[in-house]
């Protein structure tokens, strides 16, 4: 009798999970209880890899250690270690650690075998900062259309992107470095291994990611870790496939030994001995941090992977911003004029500036302030980089890929003692300081639309196109996460890249419309056969 009730409970604990006030699920780690919140469960903090801390310092990511009992899971697990770099992130948590690789579940299902499309979003910042529990990530919204929603951790900065010699002796591949990458693809496997039990189907998981979560992915789809694990992908302004060469294992631990250098430590274990405090203040690095070929994630340029058609065959959807930089980042700091342009195009288009500027439509001072100028500059920071990763992908992918531009300017903020600062994010308005309007969508600014979270952001006095746009823009998104085709009632039609000899772009605003242009697509072919050559 005592074996029969046993037996029974069991059953009721898997075949009721999400029948309870407090839902329960049970993981390779252990069992969850989460939190029903307006009517979605949400699990929040779950670890998926071991705390890399003291030893597993700069160690790829281990298995999570399992736990006894029933462990909560209502609140966000620390942020990874960083500095407060960028005025538009807020986060779920006020807590910050080393101790950082946890993720976060909001599920529509009501049972363990209903097999929904599976979504996981890396956060942006530059491979510096962000976190998943930042709001503008949440997955109520899209929960609410029928998708298992996941937001991960990975280290970031120092932590997650630094290699060192000594470093390399200790792994069997002899590289080191791209930790945070490598968090990521523990994720998605963790996501792959658990997600049937929180009612996703873990053959079809999308990954997505803004900025350098989009670089993520254009690396995850050519990592021969991680490769395999995708169904599909998504990403927003960013990719590993830009201008330049990604750094070689012994560039990177080049740049590795100078770094402990000038933190003042001659090895590894000294490094490990400081506190995460310590070693975050002591380095100091505020620029994207070095990731390279370790012969482990990277086993080689990630542009011969995508030319060898090595890397996931999945249906992509890619898209950037219309005005992802101010136009001072093309000109370097120097005045707007054409002779400034001129100089800064050559050296870094490495093309004849007489030729690419008019297909921008460069002509005079005043353009290079306008939308023109906008453009150029997006492209030299980060949109020529994602064409490179959506034109390689629709020529060696063998799927759908599916390309956009989202054109809408945010609105006036509400805080007016606050205005809008580099690359989308916010700072103090400076006394009488006027500042231009933007024409267009600023990087970033897309993250709470398509993700259906005007409503967490409180800067901004969003209305009811703003609404719309959202709607439009987070449809796109959840049905190509369901079916790998944008397409639906009431919206543009969409047609995919692949073969078509000028690439149509969606272009997403209030009126949003396919459009084919063959200047953009002329403008891209120039620029990237000056910086790899014929094709």
């Amino acid at each position: 009798m005592k074996r029969l009730f046993i037996t029974l409970a069991s059953v009721l604990f898997v075949g009721g999970l999400f029948a309870q006030t407090a839902p329960q699920v049970k993981t390779d780690g252990g069992i969850l209880e989460g939190i029903n919140e307006s009517g979605m469960n949400i699990f929040k903090g779950i670890p998926f890899a071991a705390p890399p801390i003291g030893n597993l310092r700069w160690k790829a990511p281990q298995p999570v250690q399992k736990w006894d009992g029933i462990r909560k899971a209502d609140s966000f697990g620390p942020n990874p270690m960083q500095e407060r770099l960028f005025g538009d992130m807020n986060f779920g948590t006020d807590k910050m650690s080393e101790d950082c690789l946890y993720l976060n579940i909001w599920t529509p299902a009501k049972t363990m075998d209903e097999k929904l499309p599976v979504f996981i979003y890396f956060n942006g910042g530059g491979l510096m900062a962000g976190s998943g529990s930042e709001p503008r990530y949440a997955g109520l919204s899209l929960a609410r259309r029928g998708i298992v929603t996941v937001t991960a951790n990975y280290r970031e900065g120092i932590f997650g992107f630094f290699a060192h010699p000594q470093l390399s002796k200790e792994t069997p591949y002899k590289g080191s470095g791209n930790y945070g990458f490598m968090d990521q693809a523990a994720a998605i496997k963790w996501v792959k291994d658990n997600i049937s039990a929180f009612g996703g189907d873990p053959d079809r998981i999308t990954i997505m990611g803004e900025s350098a979560g989009s670089m993520s992915v254009s690396a995850l789809m050519a990592s021969p870790i991680s490769r395999n694990l995708i169904h599909q992908a998504m990403g927003s302004s960013g990719s590993v496939l830009g201008f330049n060469k990604i750094a070689t294992l012994t560039e990177a631990e080049k740049a590795g030994v100078a770094l402990a250098k000038k933190i003042g430590c001659k090895s590894v274990k000294e490094l490990r001995n400081l506190s995460a405090e310590q070693l975050m203040k002591k380095a100091a690095v505020n620029n994207v941090p070095t990731y390279n070929i370790d012969g482990y994630f990277f086993t080689e340029q990630p542009i011969e992977t995508y030319k060898k058609g090595e890397q996931a065959k999945v249906a992509c959807l890619i898209g950037n911003n219309s005005a992802e930089m101010t136009p001072m980042f093309a000109t370097r700091g120097q005045a707007p004029t054409i002779a400034n342009i001129k100089s800064a195009v050559e050296a870094i288009f490495k093309t004849p500036a007489d030729e690419l500027l008019p297909l921008y439509g460069i002509n005079t001072d005043a353009d290079i302030l306008r939308s023109p100028g906008y453009q150029l500059s997006g492209d030299a920071f980060i949109v020529f980089s994602t064409w490179k990763w959506m034109d390689m992908q629709q020529k060696t992918g063998g799927m759908p890929v599916y390309r956009y531009q989202y054109n809408h300017p945010r609105p006036d903020m509400v805080l007016k003692d606050k205005v809008a600062g580099l690359a989308g994010g916010v700072q103090d308005k400076k006394d009488g300081a006027t500042e231009p309007k933007v024409p267009g969508a600023v990087h970033s600014a897309d993250i709470e639309y398509a993700m259906g979270n005007l409503s967490t952001n409180t800067v901004f006095a969003w209305n009811a196109d703003d609404y719309a746009i959202s709607n439009i823009f987070e449809s796109y998104y959840a049905n190509f996460i369901k079916t790998g085709n944008p397409n639906g009632l009431g919206l543009p039609e969409w047609t995919p890249i692949n073969g078509q000899s000028v690439a149509p772009v969606m272009q997403i605003d209030v009126n949003s419309y396919l459009k084919t242009d063959p200047t953009l697509q002329k403008r891209y072919e120039r620029i990237d056969k000056a910086i790899y050559g014929d094709k």
